[in-house]
This record gives structure tokens, C-alpha cells and sequence, in this order.
């Protein structure tokens, strides 16, 4: 049964805790709909309106930002490359909700910058959190028949001014866990 305790509306999407009482970002708004292949260009164009953009992680009060590194790397990084299928297209659209995924990140994890490339825009190192989020899934005839869950790894990079910086999203996969109802 779903629940919602933090009701942060933007449209189509918000913020809903789950039976087990972990926080779900709910993405009804489906901008890039399944075809073979996601046409990433789109979707970085789409993402450049959150640059200058800053959003507040709820449990550890830290502010992220998103420069303008951010949609190339989301759109065209090595992780993204790779995807296909259902996480493919659960990336894409992961890409209308970029502040409420922020928002209810948990489980931050910290590594130190080991690549030269990165020296001066990761100078203090690199966080890793987790988030999730819920993607509708259809019937043969449209009708709404519940939600796929989906994980990722939020990479923040600590740079040389004191401020935290969204990278990327990585790893994006499908949970194994039961789907959300409608």
C-alpha cells in the first residue's frame, strides 16, 4: 500500500514514501516516449534548464548544484552509452525529476578524485548517493497497471569553491522488488 508522507508536487511529478518507508520519486511525466533508441541530445537539451539550479538533499541539508557539465555528462557519459531497454528509458525520463531525485538522496558515500581531468572541478573529492524512482507502466490498451522502480547513483563532485555539484546519475536499474501499484 502506498503512502505519501512528503508531498512536494511539480507537476507530474512528487515525492511519495513506499510500504517499507523508503522515499520514491513518482515521474508521470513522460517526455521521451520508447522507441529502439533515445535520442540523448534531446534529452540534454531538456536538461540545461536546471543549470544554475540548487536543491537541498532532505536528510543531510547539503546543497547540490548543477552546473553546466551536468547535461552533457548525463546525456553522453559511459554509464548512459550502455544502457538499453526499460533503464535506458527509465533514464531518459529520470531527467524531468532531477530535483526531487536530489531532494530524497540517502546513503552518502565518499571517494577521493584519482583522475587528473578532474582536478580542478572535483578538487576535494567526489559523494555517491542513492535514489529512486518510479516510472508508470502500461497495458496493451494504455491503461495505467502499476509503477517499475528504479535505483541510481547520484555522483556529486566537491569542487575547488566549497559547493557540491551533480555529475551524473550511474547505474541506473530496474528493482527487482515488487512494482508500485496504481
Amino acid at each position: 500500500m502506498l503512502k505519501s508522507s512528503i508531498n512536494i508536487p511539480t507537476g507530474n511529478v512528487f515525492i511519495i514514501t513506499d510500504a517499507e518507508g523508503k522515499k520514491v520519486v513518482v515521474v508521470n511525466d513522460l517526455r521521451f516516449k520508447r522507441s529502439k533508441r533515445v535520442d540523448w541530445n534531446t534529452v540534454e537539451e531538456y536538461l540545461k534548464e536546471y543549470i544554475g539550479e540548487c536543491t537541498e538533499i532532505l536528510d543531510t541539508n547539503e546543497m547540490i548544484y548543477i552546473e553546466s557539465d551536468f547535461p552533457d555528462e548525463y546525456s553522453h557519459s559511459k554509464d548512459t552509452k550502455v544502457l538499453r531497454g526499460p533503464n535506458e528509458y527509465a533514464k531518459s525520463n529520470a531527467s524531468v525529476a532531477i530535483k526531487e531525485l536530489i531532494q530524497i538522496a540517502t546513503n552518502k558515500a565518499f571517494s577521493e578524485n584519482h583522475k587528473d581531468k578532474h582536478n580542478s572541478k572535483a578538487k576535494y573529492g567526489w559523494y555517491r548517493y542513492d535514489t529512486r524512482f518510479a516510472i508508470p507502466k502500461y497495458d496493451n490498451t494504455g491503461e495505467l497497471v502499476g509503477y517499475n522502480i528504479f535505483k541510481g547513483r547520484l555522483v556529486i563532485r566537491h569542487a575547488q569553491d566549497g559547493k557540491l555539484y551533480l555529475y551524473d546519475i550511474l547505474r541506473i536499474k530496474k528493482e527487482t522488488s515488487k512494482p508500485l501499484d496504481s
